[in-house]
């Protein structure tokens, strides 16, 4: 890593303020070279995290923007390497600019993640933490920020280094009693260890726990909106998005796909699936339409089921109210609450939520029942696992250490033991990176945006 990457880190849309950073060795030496401190003085003599306001030149000394630079010296910055950072002005060319001027004196363009990537190889974090900044990049919801801030600040790292160390320990003292007998050392009993090999389970089983909260927070509750044709499915999905992202008209089957879009419901986030009207038709479009409307709400989380209420037709709400209960969890829309109100309900199992889409009545209760089928995990900030390579992990430790209790209540030898606590050592290696195959840090990092 002693080369110097370069990278925009603003992204390529005009803004006010554009950043251009660079991490290595020649870091400084290059940001000094075009930029000039109004304050006096060269860049490479500036303190440390001090942020200096100057002229941005070029090769050719014209200028090119007056502008902040700062730099930091490692192993105290956020790579652990130097690093000098401009912002400038967002214009997407200047940036350009700025970036091929950095390339000609010896930078080069960065890879997607990979200051991040320096930061977690030279020690400035670990594996999850590093994971944390994608997601704190992605988050789409104020639960998602608070968890993925919980984890950059270490969360998970803590409560899987507290185990970790426990389990050295413990190995340490078997290996000191075995390999050397005649020094004073205290007798290894394995029964002394029991409650923390009990304790560090029941920990690793209560943290695999959040796991699908975690995918559910990340990628959004999947939700299929489904009903009778011209039911006002496509009203409410609009009336949820809060803008007319679906064609609305009074025929019949005028939704013949699908229609995906994510929205944020008293802080749960929804995938929510804008289904074809489920009924029976000779039309082969539409007949495929209903198809997917159902495997839709066969795999969906929640199932929201609109009923017209103006309508004075049963015919096939019968079968709409059956797959809504076959869900994990369903909700009885009754729509157009605008309108007379001339339909019965079917006796159901399921709470039912009048709404109307146009003037807004009910979606406020609705959000409401949302929320509480899916209330969050009761945990500290920071601890609800988001991805699959964490939850294997913590998995893992977890079997590990549960064979490791089974085999002390057996009376077995400690060797044997210590076997499948080395095991649950080597996974939680896996969680914080301590012991991570390179080409799965590859592909970690392959997630990130160019410029973090």
């Amino acid at each position: 890593m002693a080369d110097t990457i370069a990278a925009i880190a603003t992204g390529q849309q005009v803004a006010a303020i554009g950043i251009v950073r660079m991490s290595g060795e020649r870091s400084i030496e290059i940001a000094d070279r075009l930029f000039r401190p109004y304050a006096g003085g060269r860049l490479k003599d500036a303190k440390d995290r001090k942020l200096l306001y100057g002229e941005l030149r070029n090769g050719n000394e014209e200028l090119l923007d007056l502008c902040m630079c700062t730099i930091s010296r490692g192993p105290q910055s956020y790579t652990g390497e130097d690093t000098a950072e401009f912002q400038c002005h967002g214009s997407p060319m200047l940036l350009q600019v700025l970036l091929r001027e950095l390339f000609a004196l010896g930078a080069r363009q960065a890879g997607p993640g990979e200051f991040t990537k320096r930061a977690f190889l030279n020690g400035r974090m670990d594996l999850s933490s590093a994971e944390a900044v994608i997601d704190l990049i992605d988050a789409e919801t104020a639960e998602a920020v608070r968890n993925a801030a919980g984890q950059l600040s270490g969360a998970i790292h803590r409560k899987a280094s507290a185990i970790y160390d426990e389990l050295v320990g413990m190995s340490a003292h078997f290996h000191a009693v075995l390999d050397y007998p005649d020094e004073d050392i205290a007798d290894f009993e394995i029964q002394n260890y029991r409650e923390a090999l009990t304790e560090g389970r029941r920990s690793l089983e209560r943290l695999l726990t959040t796991f699908d909260r975690g995918q559910l927070m990340n990628s959004g509750i999947p939700t299929a909106i489904i009903g009778l044709p011209n039911a006002g499915k496509s009203s409410l999905l609009n009336a949820l998005l809060g803008y007319d992202r679906a064609i609305v008209t009074d025929v019949p089957g005028t939704t013949r796909d699908t229609v995906e879009e994510r929205v944020q419901l008293g802080g749960v986030s929804l995938r929510l699936i804008d289904t074809a009207g489920i009924r029976e038709t000779d039309d082969r479009v539409e007949q495929l339409g209903v198809q997917r409307s159902l495997a839709a709400a066969a795999t969906a989380k929640l199932v929201l089921a609109v009923i017209d209420g103006n309508s004075d037709s049963g015919a096939d709400v019968e079968q709409i109210l059956r797959t809504a209960e076959q869900a994990e969890h369903g909700i009885v829309v009754i729509s157009k609450t605008d309108l007379p109100q001339r339909f019965r309900i079917p006796e159901t199992k399921l709470p039912l939520i009048s709404v109307s889409s146009v003037t807004g009545e009910g979606l406020e209760l609705l959000e409401e029942k949302i929320s509480a089928l899916f209330p969050l995990p009761q945990v500290p900030a920071g601890e609800i696992l988001t991805n699959v390579r964490q939850a294997d992990a913590v998995r893992r430790a977890a079997e590990n250490m549960e064979a490791a209790c089974e085999a002390l209540e057996a009376g077995m030898t400690p060797d044997i033991i210590l076997t499948e606590t080395e095991n649950a050592m080597q996974a939680l290696g896996e969680l914080t990176g301590a012991s991570i195959r390179e080409d799965v840090t590859n592909q970690i990092f392959a997630r990130f945006c160019v410029g973090k």
